[in-house]
C-alpha cells in the first residue's frame, strides 16, 4: 500500500506539490488527471525516490522510499519520456534491469518484444516515439516489480497498442497482483481499466473516488413532467447536482441511487422518464463543480 501524507515539494520557492495527501490500495489502478503543472509527475518522481520531498511522508509498505533500495526494488517508473542509454539496444537495457530488479524475467521480455513485433538488438535511436514507449512497457512488465508507475504511458501509443497495453497491465494484476498508477490529462483514457481516480491541481488534490462509488451515487435523468407540481416533487426528493431544461425535458445530474431514482419516479406522474449512464467526465465534472471548480478547464486544459 501506497501512503501519502501531507506532502509539500517546491521549485525555486514555486509550490509544485502543496499539502498533499493519498492513500492508494494494492492490486487496484490508480488514474491521477490533471494539466501541465498539475503536479502529477513531480508527484511520481518523489513516489520513485528520484526527487526527496520537502516536507510531508511518502511510504510504500510502510517504508520510506527515498535513499531506500529495498523499496526502489519494488518500483519500476515509465516516464512520459523514457530514457535509454546512447547508442543502447533493447537487449542492452534487459541486461541493465536485470542487475537492478531481483525478479526481472528474461523469458517475459523475448515473448513480449516478439508479441510487440520489436527487434531486441536494433539500436533504441532509430527507433519511433510510439516504439520506444512499447519498449519501456516491455521493461516494466518484465522487471515483475510490485508497483508500476506510468507518467502519460498511452501517449504516443496507436489504439491497438493501448488497448494491448492495459490488457497486459490487466493480467498481471489478475495473476501477480501488480499495483498500478497512472497519470493522463485525459479521464477518458483512464475509464476503463482504473480502479480509483484522482484530480490534480496546482499541487494538490480536488477529488479522488473510487469509480463504482461515483458511478453508483450520480446519475442523470431526463424527464417530461405533467405538471409543475410533479417536477416539484421529485426536485425535493432527489439531491440535484445540475439541472438544465431543454424544452419541457428536464435533465438532471444527480447524487442518487439508482434504486431511489427508481422509487421516486414511480410515484411522480410524468410523461417520459430515463436515467442515463454517465461517463467518468461527466461524473467529474459534476461532482468538482458543487464544490466551487470549473474543472472543465482542467481536464480539457
Amino acid at each position: 500500500m501506497i501512503e501519502i501524507t501531507n506532502l509539500y515539494k517546491s521549485y525555486d520557492g514555486y509550490p509544485a506539490v502543496s499539502s498533499l495527501s493519498l492513500s492508494m490500495r494494492e492490486n487496484e489502478v490508480f488514474g491521477m488527471v490533471g494539466t501541465n503543472g498539475a503536479g502529477k509527475t513531480t508527484l511520481l518522481r518523489m513516489m520513485t525516490g528520484v526527487l526527496r520531498q520537502d516536507e510531508g511522508v511518502i511510504a510504500i509498505d510502510g517504508e520510506p522510499v527515498f535513499d531506500n533500495t529495498r523499496a526502489k526494488e519494488k518500483i519500476f517508473f515509465i516516464p512520459d519520456d523514457p530514457y535509454y542509454f546512447p547508442n543502447s539496444r533493447p537487449i542492452d537495457m534487459m541486461r541493465h534491469y536485470i542487475n537492478i530488479y531481483p525478479e526481472f524475467s528474461e523469458t517475459r521480455f523475448y515473448q513480449l518484444m516478439n508479441d510487440f513485433n520489436l527487434d531486441t538488438k536494433r539500436r533504441i535511436g532509430g527507433f519511433s516515439k510510439g516504439m520506444k514507449k512499447q519498449l519501456s512497457v516491455i521493461l516494466g512488465l518484465s522487471a515483475k516489480t510490485k508497483y508500476l508507475f506510468c507518467d502519460e504511458t498511452f501517449d504516443g501509443l496507436d489504439p491497438l497498442m493501448r488497448q494491448a497495453t492495459k490488457s497486459l497491465i490487466a493480467r498481471d494484476m489478475d495473476e501477480r497482483g501488480l499495483t498500478t498508477v497512472m497519470t493522463s490529462h485525459n479521464l477518458r483514457e483512464l475509464e476503463d481499466i482504473c480502479d480509483h481516480v484522482g484530480i490534480l491541481h496546482q499541487g494538490g488534490v480536488l477529488l479522488s473516488k473510487d469509480i463504482t462509488d461515483l458511478k453508483v451515487d450520480v446519475q442523470k435523468i431526463q424527464c417530461v413532467f405533467a405538471n409543475e407540481e410533479e417536477q416539484k416533487k421529485a426536485e425535493e426528493a432527489l439531491t440535484i447536482l445540475d439541472h438544465k431544461a431543454q424544452g419541457r425535458m428536464q435533465v438532471y445530474t444527480v447524487r442518487t441511487h439508482q434504486d431511489d431514482i427508481e422509487s421516486i419516479f414511480d410515484g411522480i406522474d410524468k410523461i417520459y422518464f430515463e436515467i442515463l449512464p454517465l461517463t467518468l467526465e461527466e461524473i467529474f465534472i459534476s461532482e468538482t463543480e458543487v464544490v466551487g471548480y470549473d474543472i472543465r478547464k482542467i481536464i480539457e486544459g
